[in-house]
């Protein structure tokens, strides 16, 4: 499938507000009174961050092409 440098970089910027959304998220978790409570919810939000973190940088290689 081929997209446009403009589908790229829009996909990227979408990314990168959910990373951003993502990382604020553990952080409160983290910050949480007995935070072990939200472990699942952590574990999660890590897994989502990791894979968000991989598609950008296929994003950032196509862009590069």
């Amino acid at each position: 499938m081929e997209f446009s440098k403009d589908d790229l970089a829009e996909a990227k910027r979408q990314i990168d507000s959910t990373l951003h959304k993502l990382r604020e998220t553990i952080k409160t978790f983290e910050s949480k009174d007995h935070s072990e409570r939200y472990k699942s919810q952590i574990t999660l939000a890590k897994r989502r961050v990791k894979a968000f973190e991989i598609a950008n940088w296929f994003i950032e290689r196509e862009i590069e092409k």
